[in-house]
């Protein structure tokens, strides 16, 4: 499930093999509504696939909702090619079409490209960083360092 940064943005239709995580509108990456943010956050933390039935179970103690407005979010989100599907009996079966990382890339990178500024911006996102983050991001930059050489 996991892919280059270019492909996180979806191509719609939630034809399989779109990879999603965020909404493509004019250019830009646009985050989750409410309910879309905890359906993928539940869907996220499962790992695997889910149907509606699954997630209305899960949403039902913190939250009195219907099945149908379940329904309909998952097939909006479906639509707009965060999430594919297969029919499992007379229900379908979700997954995510990119993992929680690949969306929060998205959404970083948006935030660098409309920043005025990426360096900048970029410079105070890192000023802002725990030392585990930095060191995180030192190792990242070391691997993309020896892999551009070869």
């Amino acid at each position: 499930m996991s892919a280059g940064f270019g492909d996180v943005l979806p191509s719609g239709g939630g034809r399989p093999g779109s990879v999603g995580g965020s909404e493509v509108v004019g250019g830009a990456v646009r985050g989750f509504g409410e309910l879309e943010a905890v359906i993928m956050d539940r869907l996220w933390s499962w790992g695997g696939t889910a149907t509606t039935r699954d997630v209305v179970d899960d949403l039902q103690p913190d939250r009195s909702i219907a099945y149908t407005t379940v329904m309909t979010v998952m097939d909006n989100l479906y639509r707009k090619g965060w999430l594919v599907r297969e029919r499992d009996g007379k229900a379908w079966r979700y997954q995510p079409t990119a993992t929680r990382e690949e969306y929060s890339a998205g959404l970083m990178h948006e935030a660098l490209e409309n920043s005025g500024d990426a360096a900048v911006a970029f410079a105070r996102f890192v000023e802002r960083m725990s030392d585990e983050q930095t060191q995180a991001l030192r190792a990242t930059l070391r691997r993309a360092g020896r892999k551009s050489r070869r």
